[in-house]
């Protein structure tokens, strides 16, 4: 039986998944997709402040609302909309997969997902 974190892991590399083939649907370069991928981390910034500031900032950054909301944007109105939300999908998909979750206010390494370096190993 998968355990509940191995569940999250899965869920992240279909995620990774959607992202690619929805990106790939497009007529857009490729050079965006690997050029904008990292582009969320910048979310990380907020921990310059505090690490409850940083963890809200990354949050929003690492949250499927945005890509989400995106998605379905670029659907009815601009498409570049669809497109920039696959490569924010893909690169959420990216962090969960190799265990990098949504952030706790009190320190970057407490993760919906664990605690970041302790029990990688194991799901």
């Amino acid at each position: 039986m998968l355990t509940p974190l191995a569940l999250l892991r899965i869920e992240g590399l279909v995620m990774l998944i959607a992202g690619v083939v929805g990106f790939g649907a497009t007529d857009a370069s490729w050079w965006w997709f690997f050029g904008l991928l990292l582009a969320p981390d910048l979310s990380m910034a907020g921990y310059l402040v505090s690490p409850g500031t940083g963890a809200k900032v990354y949050n929003a950054g690492h949250s499927l609302v945005g890509p989400g909301l995106l998605f379905a944007a670029g659907l009815v109105w601009e498409p570049v909309m669809y497109v920039i939300g696959s490569i924010w999908l893909t690169h959420i998909g990216m962090d969960r997969l190799f265990g990098y979750g949504l952030k706790y206010l009190d320190d970057f390494r407490h993760t919906h997902l664990g605690v970041i370096g302790e029990g990688r190993g194991s799901v």
